[in-house]
Parts: structure tokens; C-alpha cells; sequence
């Protein structure tokens, strides 16, 4: 592929992989005259009824990791923004040694899948140090844990209609849920921060990191999806430099939640890198009213959040409908003059889900 490097000034931005190249990534590389950032450096295979052959997912997937493994050379910091598989390694030591990492706290707002992989790439991480993980490990924390739904009054204020009746009953159970977790955050051991000869590390959640002239801010954790969503929690993050802001959600879905898309509008970025709804869920982890949702969100980022580019991509590109489901999106991005593109096209190339090539 050509370098495919937006510049905003004092920004230059690489789209290293997403899903519409035909593996599930979204790696991005950020640089700033005072430092290189690369967000995400995971990929993973297609899911099975991604409509193309095995060997081709499978030549995706080497691409994909061969492009991420380019990228991060590069790279002075790593960002995870959450830990499934595309979107962080587990374990390449190449990626990690000499960097500084700012990753998604794995001691709260995080599910048991989740936390099993943290704990077994930190155990990783430390032994380039010649640590055993159990042998840094903090002990529990007395946590204050926010009520998450007051983070969301947008959200929260909607009038479901019909459906009203049935949210409350989900936001409840959610809460229900939300708080078993909460208790066993409280019990686990804590993974430390780091300073070491091999790697730097520190966890993101709702924090801000200077260098030099760039400024990297962080969500607080974000739900993967909708509220209450069993898959766990994200950050996303806004990388500002000389007054030029590149956003990046991370995987809102859509998003789905009108806050996160508050947060998008107020940033207003000059490019944003948006996780899109996974239509190809509708019906299954993806309700109508949900999908609803996040077109109108996207449609009044698109609106108002002054962006050049978005790049909507990863979750979304994943079956072939994706742009007649967000036609409404794509049309008024058309009529605002507003490029909201997949990585793929930013490449110059079809989506892999619409592309014939292959076949």
C-alpha cells in the first residue's frame, strides 16, 4: 500500500489496518514533532460468515500483522485501548521493549475474559524485566466506583416510547451486574504501573499525557457498545498538537451511546477514527432501536463536529449491507462535504467485503 499519511499541520496520521482491508484491526500511527504514537497494534481473522475463503482471512490476517509490525518500529509510545485481540499482541516482545506503554486499566471496569488476557500479557510484559507478575503485585484496592449511568445523562434522559418499559428493566438488571463486578474489582490483586530498563507502563483511564508540545488525553472508561455491555469497557483518546486534534473511539459501536457522541462533537477533531455499529450483529447483539442510535449520532457528528475526515471503519465494513444501513450517514456526509470513508477506500482500494478481486 502507498504510506497513506494524513497531515493536519503538525499532525501526521497512518491508518495502518482495519477491518476493511480484511482483517479486524484498527492500528493506527499518530507522530507529532515531539513524539510517535501507535494505538492498538492487534489484529484478528475474520469471523466465519465473513463472506470470503479461509486462505484469503488468513493472507488478510499475515498482512495485517506484518503492516502493525512495520508500524510500531516507528513508534516511541503503545496505546491498548481495551484487551481483545485486535487491538493489542499478545505476546510479541518487539512491539513492547523500549517503549513507553499507555494501556486500559486491568484492575477495574473490565469483564473476566478481559482481565484473564491482561493478566497473562502483563505476566508477559514483566518477565522482559525477569519478574514474575506475582511478584509485583499490589494488594486490593478500596475502590470508589462511580454509578455509571450518571456519566451518561444524554443517554439517560431519551424517551424510549414503547420501548421505555423494557429499557428501564435492562438498565436495572445492568446495574445489577455492574455492581458484582464493582465487589470483585475490589478483591482482585492489582497490577502496578512501571519504570523499568525494558518498558515503561501506565494506565490511561481519564488521565492526560504531556510530550512536549502534544498533549494525549484519555477517556474515562467507555461501555464496548451499549450501556452495560457484558464484552467490558474501552478508553478512546484525543491526541492535540498545535491546535490540531485527531480522535480515536476505540469501539463505541456506532457509537451507540448519544454522550460518546457529545464527546466527539465537543472535541471537535480535524480527522476522527470511528468504530461503526457491527451491523453484521443486527438482530443478535445489535437491536434496531440500538442501530437507530448510532445513525443518528454519527449523523450529528457528522454535522457538527466540524471533522475533514472521518474514517468509519472496524466493526462496520464486516458484511456487505453496511452502507445501505447507514445511508442516511453517508448522504448527509455527501451534502456537508465531510469525507466518511473506510481505511480501505482511504487507500484507494474497495472494502474486502465488497470487493470481488479475491473471488
Amino acid at each position: 500500500m502507498p504510506s497513506g499519511t494524513l497531515n493536519l499541520g503538525s499532525i501526521e496520521l497512518r491508518p495502518v489496518w482495519a477491518d476493511s482491508l480484511g482483517a479486524k484491526s484498527f492500528c493506527t500511527l499518530i507522530r507529532t514533532p515531539d513524539v510517535s504514537i501507535v494505538v492498538d497494534p492487534g489484529v484478528a481473522i475474520m469471523h466465519p460468515s465473513f463472506p470470503a475463503p479461509w486462505e484469503m482471512k488468513e493472507r488478510w490476517l499475515v498482512e495485517g500483522y506484518d503492516a502493525i509490525s512495520e508500524a510500531v518500529v516507528e513508534a516511541d509510545v503503545v496505546v491498548i485501548t481495551h484487551y481483545h485481540y485486535d487491538h493489542y499482541t499478545d505476546f510479541e516482545e518487539s512491539f513492547y521493549r523500549g517503549r513507553l506503554i499507555l494501556a486500559k486499566s486491568p484492575n477495574e471496569y473490565i469483564n473476566d475474559s478481559q482481565r484473564e488476557r491482561a493478566l497473562h500479557f502483563f505476566s508477559n510484559l514483566f518477565s522482559m524485566e525477569g519478574l514474575e507478575l506475582d511478584e509485583v503485585m499490589e494488594g486490593p484496592a478500596d475502590l470508589e466506583i462511580r454509578n455509571p449511568l450518571d456519566e451518561i445523562p444524554h443517554a439517560m434522559s431519551l424517551d424510549y416510547a414503547d420501548y421505555t418499559d423494557r429499557k428501564r428493566e435492562l438498565l436495572d438488571k445492568g446495574m445489577r451486574w455492574f455492581s458484582k463486578r464493582v465487589e470483585r474489582w475490589r478483591g482482585y490483586s492489582r497490577i502496578p504501573e512501571h519504570d523499568g530498563e525494558t518498558f515503561r507502563l501506565r494506565f490511561a483511564d481519564g488521565r492526560e499525557f504531556s510530550f512536549g508540545g502534544t498533549r494525549v488525553r484519555f477517556t474515562r472508561p467507555m461501555f464496548h457498545g451499549v450501556e452495560f455491555s457484558r464484552v467490558g469497557w474501552v478508553v478512546g483518546l484525543v491526541v492535540e498538537s498545535a491546535g490540531e486534534k485527531v480522535l480515536y473511539t476505540s469501539d463505541v459501536n456506532g457509537p451507540i451511546i448519544e454522550d460518546y457522541a457529545d464527546w466527539i462533537v465537543g472535541e471537535g477533531p480535524e480527522v476522527a477514527l470511528i468504530d461503526g455499529p457491527a451491523t453484521y450483529t443486527l438482530g443478535y447483539m445489535l437491536n434496531r432501536i440500538n442501530l437507530r442510535r448510532a445513525i443518528e449520532n454519527l449523523t450529528r457528528i457528522v454535522r457538527e463536529a466540524g471533522s475533514d475526515v472521518i474514517l468509519l471503519d472496524h466493526h462496520l465494513p464486516r458484511e456487505p449491507r453496511f452502507r445501505e444501513r447507514l445511508r442516511k450517514v453517508y448522504e448527509l456526509a455527501e451534502r456537508e462535504r465531510v469525507r466518511v470513508i473506510t481505511v480501505a477506500e482511504h487507500y484507494g482500494k474497495v472494502p474486502a467485503v465488497l470487493s470481488h478481486a479475491w473471488k
